[in-house]
């Protein structure tokens, strides 16, 4: 054992400054390790049972545990147990040339930035030696403390459970001919939908099969016992083929310990040589026959049973984070670099085999890395509602999302309740909803475009994972039920926002929102989510879109889909409301952020100004401006369609996201549409979105009149009185002494 401090071979890698511990040859790695077994010009090693590609492989698997220890341990921060666990079935991924690897598992990340930087990748940012990543690792600018799809090679975000099967199945249904295996940690096995949604999917898409999911099963979670630490490996195997899997192939360490270690989950690390090689050949080729399976048509998973920490620090969930003692210069630190230290040649082993793999390292080879082509979409045919008339807005939406399924055929519409229940049946009528059982009166179509799991986070992960991996797609849902699905929304703007390509926007649009839902009572009405929505708008990247009409919510969705990087929600009725704007108009409020709808010709008594989110919510509106102005006063209404144009520049951080929009509205059309001697912000929902007027209005009295709390009421109007969103009150509040 050699300290690199002590000892400088001039054999090292440049790129292995930084590594503090060199260990001794392995037994025969002369005949085993005299060059990569991936040559130059390759892109996989050629036959998974061939001893050099195994011998290889386990020299792989140390040489990620050995860096993921290193790197965490550098800042006393982060979590090296849970990916230790994983190393094997990971470097054989990587030996077999599937690099398109996404995870479920955001406490990974160290695994896969080791991953990356032994491929070269991480050059892409200016790391090009382990000296380099320990700098840069958990600060800004660098490898942040979970996965994000910034970091050149990674594919997607990881960080709250139940996420990364989306991004598997995305990819696979946009590129047929890859394998996108997904880490699964067994710790998140406790969130149902993760095996849920991969069964819908399959069903809806039998003939995409080319993602594998790879569980990674070690018997622990964050800080105890996962809660299938005590399945049987028949109730495993039973568990994951009751979902739908066809293979599934179970690789468990404890078949070949020789250590007589204790218990169901054993560390690999403390095999002898010849039994650890044992294990990795199993690995090596179970994945290769799962890999084989998945592309080949079957539902497949492979099933990796290790002990958590399996060679690093120590074991069981005490591994999964490191805590600010737990630094280079201690004792379990050390002994734990110690033990996986690997000669100075064995890098560059490691190194050649993991930058040929997949035809060259990650960061030029996978599939994010490159934009997707899009489909040509027409100029979307509009009906130019007449000013006065009752339209409904989610049907004259329907219309537009019907063309852009016909013009793109990768385009996905999701919805857990169905489009017919938010008057969007236009939807399925033109482009089906995808199903096995073809059933005309239902719209049903194995074919389909229409993606209809009963599951707001299925339905919001597949929607999601198409826009992040270049695609088109929409979201739609109740607004009532969004914040199922709404987080890995987030997750996904979050990583738009840091992407080095354009990619389209993720566009949902939330109908049936508080004011239509009474008969339903409190469980439909939860248009709080809308501050969720107005929070992010800060992040630069988000925007809540509040159509007025079936004119306005045409545009929006136009301006929606051409956008790049970007998180566009809309909100809007399904029910006959009436039109304010033309098209044209319309496309002044979105461009703009806002648009008078009605002024007074006269009124001696003052002006009193409305800024209104919403559409069914103009109605009450519209009624005490008829009371206001025959007490003499001026009314102004101003509909707040894109209320993120009206924040100032200051207050955005547009200047720190992919794709920047500068264009705010200047003071002097602020004031144009808000000055007045009362300002009423008037929202059907809460009040947050309407900060941006708040912030700036110079209105010398201002009040809100927003959503309270839900109720089971007969009608709109009841609902609204219960919130006290009337006619009457808005009267009261404009009339109220200063």
């Amino acid at each position: 054992m050699t300290a690199n401090t002590a000892e400088k071979l001039d054999s090292t890698p440049a790129f292995c400054e930084g590594i503090q511990y060199f260990g001794e040859a392995w037994p025969e790695f002369g005949r085993h390790a005299d060059q990569a077994v991936i040559a130059a010009g390759q892109q996989a090693i050629a036959d998974s049972s061939d001893d050099k590609a195994v011998y290889q492989t386990l020299l792989g698997a140390d040489a990620l545990r050995y860096l993921t220890l290193q790197v965490t341990a550098s800042k006393g921060s982060g979590h090296p147990g849970g990916f230790a666990s994983s190393a094997e079935a990971h470097a054989s991924l990587m030996m077999l040339g599937h690099t398109n690897i996404v995870t479920e598992v955001g406490h990974h990340a160290p695994g896969f930035y080791a991953s990356m930087f032994l491929d070269a990748s991480l050059e892409e940012m200016g790391i090009r030696s382990m000296q380099d990543m320990m700098q840069r690792f958990r600060e800004k600018h660098g490898l942040l403390g979970h996965l994000s799809g910034a970091i050149p090679g990674l594919l997607a975000p990881a960080g709250p459970l139940g996420q990364g099967q989306h991004f598997a199945m995305a990819g696979a249904y946009l590129h047929r001919d890859k394998l996108f295996p997904v880490t699964i940690g067994d710790g998140g096995m406790g969130e149902p939908y993760v095996l849920n949604a991969m069964m819908h999917f399959h069903t809806a898409y039998p003939d995409v099969t080319n993602f594998l999911p790879v569980l990674i099963w070690n018997g622990y979670s964050q800080e105890h016992h996962s809660m299938v630490s005590l399945h049987s490996n028949a109730q495993m195997l039973d568990y994951w083929k009751g979902h739908g899997f066809d293979d599934v192939i179970l690789v468990d360490a404890s078949d070949f310990d020789d250590n007589r270690q204790e218990g169901a989950f054993v560390d690999s690390t403390r095999f002898s040589f010849e039994r650890r090689l044992a294990f990795t050949r199993a690995v090596l080729e179970g994945m290769d026959r799962a890999a084989r399976s998945a592309m080949g048509g079957k539902l497949t998973a492979f099933i990796i049973k290790q002990l958590k920490g399996a060679g690093v620090h120590t074991v069981g969930a005490k591994s999964h984070n490191l805590y600010p003692a737990d630094t280079l210069d201690q004792p379990h630190i050390i002994d734990g670099l110690k033990r996986r230290a690997l000669p100075a040649a064995a890098w560059q082993i490691v190194r050649d085999n993991f930058s040929r793999a997949g035809g060259g390292p990650a960061a030029k080879t996978v599939v994010t890395e490159s934009e997707l082509a899009l489909s040509a979409l027409p100029t979307l045919a509009m009906q130019d509602f007449a000013i006065g008339e009752k339209a409904v807005p989610a049907t004259a939406m329907g219309a537009l999302v019907a063309q852009v399924g016909q013009a793109d055929p990768r385009f996905v519409v999701t919805n857990a309740d169905g489009n017919e229940a938010s008057a969007m049946k236009n939807i399925n009528d033109a482009l089906k909803i995808r199903h096995p059982t073809r059933d005309p009166l239902y719209n049903q179509e194995p074919a389909g475009q229409v993606y209809e799991p009963l599951n707001e986070d299925a339905c919001a992960g597949f929607a999601a994972g198409l826009s992040l991996f270049g695609s088109r797609a929409l979201w739609l849902s109740y607004e009532s039920f969004a914040i199922n699905g709404w987080p890995i929304v987030q997750t996904v703007a979050q990583a738009m926002a840091e992407l080095r390509r354009r990619t389209p926007s993720i566009v949902t649009m939330f109908t049936a929102g508080a004011l239509e839902q009474g008969r339903n009572g409190w469980t439909h009405q939860r248009p709080e989510i809308e501050n969720y929505f107005a929070a992010m708008m800060r992040n630069g990247n988000v925007y809540p879109l509040f159509p007025c009409d079936a004119n306005a919510i045409q545009v929006a969705y136009e301006y929606a889909t051409g956008s790049f990087n970007k998180s566009m929600v809309i909100i809007a009725s399904k029910s006959p409301l009436p039109v304010y704007v033309s098209l044209d108009e319309a496309r002044h409020a979105v461009d703009q952020g806002a648009a008078t709808l009605y002024t007074s010709a006269s009124g001696d008594k003052g002006t009193i100004v409305f800024a209104v989110t919403g559409d069914m919510v103009l109605l009450p509106v519209f009624e005490a401006k008829d009371r206001l102005e025959a007490e003499g006063y001026r009314v102004r209404i101003v509909a707040v369609v894109n209320p993120r144009r009206l924040y100032r520049p200051t207050d955005i951080a547009w200047d720190t996201v992919a794709e920047p929009d500068n264009r705010f509205m200047d003071d002097e059309h602020f004031n144009a549409l808000f000055d007045g001697d009362v300002l009423l912000a008037v929202s059907g929902g809460p009040s947050a979105p309407l900060e941006p007027v708040l912030l700036r209005t110079r209105a010398p009295k201002r009040d809100v009149i927003c959503w309270k709390r839900g109720e089971t009421t007969a009608s709109p109007g009841e609902i609204m009185d219960f919130n006290g969103i009337t006619a009457g009150l808005m009267v009261e509040r404009a009339m109220a002494p200063r």
